[in-house]
């Protein structure tokens, strides 16, 4: 009897997937738990310029980010996608524009960037970071790029103003990915900016097979690192670089993946960042701008064998419910992605095995990622975004593709279980994604994902999973605190069963997700009690019973909810 054979690409989802592909997919879920919404139904036509090139210039294969953000406050989220741009290796025939869809209420979205002032790129846009800096009750924008990165400072009539100069962040070099977070609890958000590393198209490497004359995309670990900045934000609208002489600016890295998060449940927001062959960073916030670099004491640095990784997508959550931030990251194929489980005491331990995250990872490449309850049962599910950076990887390997497909991890109680093969036909795709950002578009409290695609038009997830459970919606306002509330904890029971999490900021990979909490209730029809602890400055808890379900509710610090 002949055996049948598998497809090369059937076997790549095999080795994904491992032991769950084998289980029988019985009646396919109707309708999926993430549906593909093409163009035609949304509007949203954006196609992303990745300028790809023969001379195969490292920017080329990074973008783009996207992001979730109210813009006009209408109660409804936009997005936003980043474009590439003039720059010393490239100069687009046609100018290229950034995206700003303004969300028409009705599932569908119109482009308004060219009226917001936010189209024109200057520079090679790389990601997207979202933040009232100036607690005006408007998010602003921070544009990263290879080169000038661009803050656009929200009108709050529907448009911006490149404000960059005027702030002082005018910066230079490779910037990626970017984090608002209050570092000093002043009640202001300062901004950390992820440096990549020392690229131009002077000093450009190459990298190839000189015999025929072909050139591949370098790795990074034959460019320089730099080191990473933080600004402080003076209250005023300008900002200090505030990094020098600290761990910060000693800590030479190659980043591209960053979020805020309070590791040690002290009220100080740290700081998870991923470098790119060489090690990852913890910095430690101890208060008064002193930083304490951890990554290799807290054992999540290199991977368990000791080496430098391709650190790309990060993440925090307290995805088991012990009250401790848990950290992730993704990396390139062959080297598997980490979850770091938090062991209370400054350091973790790599929990990827025993979840088959490192299982299914190990023919990857991760990007944009996310913790969140995608099924609002009250626990903590993980959405991966993979793509290979190097689109000639198929002619020097059989297993690796350029396109990969998206993984989805259901919080099983115990466990966390890959449920790709069973999530809908979008995860028998395979896309170059690369930025990936989440928020509610259409308000029914189901969570949906925008991935941005390398070189390709992007892709907006609708979320229909967990129709039969109940949420709350939660838009945090702080008065005393920073007003995006970053850094606040939300703690609430239902049926007795007590759950927290921390507000944290930034996370996945070069995006912005939508401000608001999704508190999950799973079956359960009431809300026992919910209480929001204010970051500092504010000391300030919030207690709250009889809250509303199933809707979003404005809670204001010190003020309850909001009419």
């Amino acid at each position: 009897m002949r055996v049948p054979t598998l497809s090369r690409r059937a076997a790549l989802r095999l080795m994904v997937l491992g032991a769950s592909a084998l289980v029988p997919r019985g009646r396919a879920v109707d309708p999926p738990l993430f549906e593909e919404v093409p163009p035609s139904a949304s509007g949203i036509r954006w196609v992303h310029e990745n300028a790809m090139s023969e001379e195969r210039y490292l920017p080329e294969t990074l973008g783009p980010g996207c992001a979730f953000l109210d813009f006009d406050n209408d109660g409804w989220m936009d997005i936003f996608f980043v474009n590439s741009g003039p720059c010393d290796f490239y100069q687009p025939k046609t100018p290229l524009k950034n995206a700003l869809y303004r969300n028409n209420r009705d599932g569908t979205f119109t482009d308004v960037a060219d009226q917001a002032g936010v189209a024109r790129t200057t520079a090679f846009g790389m990601g997207v970071a979202v933040g009232d800096y100036d607690n005006d009750g408007y998010p602003d924008l921070f544009v990263t790029a290879y080169g000038r990165p661009t803050l656009y400072h929200n009108n709050g009539d529907g448009t911006f103003t490149d404000v960059t100069e005027k702030a002082g962040l005018a910066i230079g070099g490779w910037t990626t990915s970017a984090v608002w977070f209050d570092y000093d609890n002043d009640g202001l958000l300062d901004l950390f900016v992820c440096s990549f590393v020392e690229f131009s198209l002077k000093n450009n490497v190459f990298c190839g097979d000189n015999r025929l004359g072909r050139k591949y995309y370098c790795i990074p670990r034959v460019f320089k690192p730099t080191p990473s900045l933080l600004f402080h934000n003076n209250g005023d609208g300008t900002f200090t670089e505030v990094s020098r002489g600290t761990d910060v600016a000693r800590a030479l890295g190659k980043a591209l993946g960053v979020v805020a998060t309070d590791i040690n449940n002290d009220g100080w927001m740290d700081l998870f960042v991923a470098n790119d062959t060489v090690q990852n960073f913890l910095f430690v916030n101890r208060g008064q701008n002193r930083w304490e670099e951890l990554g290799l004491a807290a054992e999540v640095a290199f991977s368990a064998n000791g080496q430098a990784r391709s650190g790309m997508g990060v993440d925090a959550a307290d995805f088991d419910n012990d009250g401790w931030q848990d950290l992730f990251v993704a990396n390139v194929d062959q080297e598997m992605f980490s979850l770091y489980r938090n062991n209370g005491d400054e350091t973790f331990r790599d929990d990827a095995h025993v979840h088959g995250i490192a299982q299914a990872t190990r023919l990857l490449s991760g990007w944009g990622l996310k913790f969140f309850d995608f099924d609002n049962d009250g626990l903590i599910d993980l959405f991966l975004a993979n793509g290979h950076p190097d689109d000639m990887i198929e002619m020097y390997s059989t297993q690796v593709k350029y396109k990969e497909p998206l993984l989805l991890f259901r919080h099983e109680g115990e466990r966390l279980r890959n449920i790709s093969h069973q999530a809908g036909p979008v995860f028998e795709k395979m896309f170059p994604a690369r930025g990936l950002a989440i928020g509610d578009y259409n308000n029914d409290g189901r969570i949906d994902v925008v991935v941005g695609n390398n070189g390709m038009a992007p892709l907006l997830l609708k979320n229909n999973a967990g129709r039969q459970n109940h949420w709350l919606g939660l838009r945090l306002q702080g008065t005393t605190c920073n007003r995006d509330a970053v850094g606040a904890r939300i703690t609430w029971s239902v049926g007795g069963v007590k759950r927290s999490r921390l507000k944290n900021n930034g996370g996945s990979y070069l995006s912005s997700h939508d401000p608001r909490e999704v508190i999950g209730l799973g079956r359960a029809t009431k809300l026992d009690w919910l209480e929001i602890r204010w970051p500092l400055p504010s000391r300030r808890v919030d207690r709250f019973t009889d809250l509303p379900l199933d809707r979003y509710v404005t809670i204001v610090e010190g003020k309850g909810i909001a009419s």
